[in-house]
């Protein structure tokens, strides 16, 4: 590389940091992603006792974990459920109203556990005060006989919430949160339609019920604007598990065609990196985007469209430079007219946690493409 190359480099990547560190809410706190197996894999593997042999989530894949459900008796299910359920609810092929159940159990166990913590004189004050936060969330989490596809309390907890019934929609549809997000806040009241439970359940009124939605919350989202969400670990860790998601979909519902994935902020780079095939998604959506770790459209799946939102003018997302520099940024701007996306409109909406709110242009199209329009 010459020297003018070399400067401009660095200098580019300088531009990156600091419109990341003059953003405001830095955090320089890395997160490790939650990867890898469901808890409790080994000791599902090893349990023969029902006459199966369950098979290993480490080597097995979404279709042949449909198959080996559709062999088992109602009763045989239900059994591996209860013995399993953090196993059961995040293993991908399963049956869908398994895993509401397998996680509905999962839930009650956890909150049982905290609850002991919170009393355990071996632990310190701060640790009880913690326990107890944790056993009413998940308190919350059981009330009202909510649909859970997926739930992990490692790290900061993974959730994915179902709004409206896989079985029966026409169509269905995922969203992908950005940074800030996880199991203690995916749904906060306070941003009834910035968070991924808000959108989804925007969407799914803005369809008249016929698209059943997928808030998921199924990665380790960066925190705060710092170096992991300039950075595309997390979303390549996330990525994996967004395909498994989707291939999971594909085997275990019936919708007249493939999801369509709406990917929010950071998840923009989880999805484009995830490149799904137009056997796991029917089109892919993005907003408030700071780039989706691609150069132009050219670089995804052909067979699958890509619709980019225009970005309000109170979206401070549209301050991120749209460059990719020594693992810095996440490229191209996917709005921008010769990246090859096609376009959809933003107004109406605010902010950059504004674009599912009722009235606003960009949630009528969101509604059209995910209803196949």
């Amino acid at each position: 590389m010459g020297k003018f190359r070399v400067r401009r480099a660095i200098a580019a990547s300088g531009v990156v940091l600091a419109a990341v560190l003059g953003l405001g809410g830095f955090s320089a706190d890395a997160q490790q992603a939650v990867t890898g197996l469901p808890p409790g894999s080994a000791a599902w593997v090893a349990d023969t006792a029902l006459g199966v042999h369950p098979p290993d989530p480490a080597t097995t894949t979404p279709a042949e974990v449909a198959a080996f459900f559709a062999r088992l008796t109602p009763a045989q299910q239900d059994a591996l459920a209860v013995r399993h359920p953090l196993v059961v609810g995040n293993l991908d092929g399963a049956p869908v109203q398994l895993r509401y159940r397998a996680n509905t159990l999962a839930l009650t166990a956890e909150r049982g556990r905290e609850l002991a913590r919170a009393t355990d004189p071996a632990l310190t004050p701060q640790d009880h005060e913690a326990a107890r936060d944790r056993a009413e969330r998940y308190r919350t989490l059981l009330d009202g006989g909510r649909q859970f596809l997926a739930f992990d309390p490692r790290g900061r907890g993974q959730i994915a919430e179902v709004f409206g019934d896989l079985a029966t929609a026409r169509r269905t549809a995922v969203v992908v949160p950005g940074s800030d997000i996880d199991l203690h806040n995916f749904d906060r009241a306070s941003s009834p339609y910035g968070t991924p439970a808000g959108m989804a359940r925007s969407l799914y009124q803005a369809t008249d019920r016929q698209t059943a939605v997928i808030a998921w919350t199924g990665y380790t989202t960066p925190l705060g604007i710092g170096l992991d969400a300039a950075t595309e670990d997390l979303a390549r860790a996330g990525a994996e598990r967004l395909t498994r998601l989707l291939d999971g979909l594909a085997v275990s519902t019936r919708p007249q065609a493939p999801a369509t994935v709406f990917c929010h902020s950071y998840g923009s780079v989880v999805c484009g990196l995830a490149r799904p095939g137009p056997d796991q998604a029917s089109g892919v959506v993005v907003l408030g985007s700071p780039g989706m770790g691609v150069g132009s459209a050219a670089d995804l799946d052909p067979r699958v469209p890509l619709w980019a939102t225009a970005r309000n003018d109170s979206d401070w997302i549209g301050r991120v430079p749209y460059v990719s520099v020594l693992g810095l940024g996440h490229g191209a701007d996917p709005t921008a007219p010769g990246f090859g996306a096609r376009p959809l409109p933003a107004t109406g909406s605010e902010g950059h946690a504004g674009y599912f709110a009722p009235g606003t242009a960009s949630l009528a199209a969101f509604a059209a493409v995910a209803l196949g329009r």
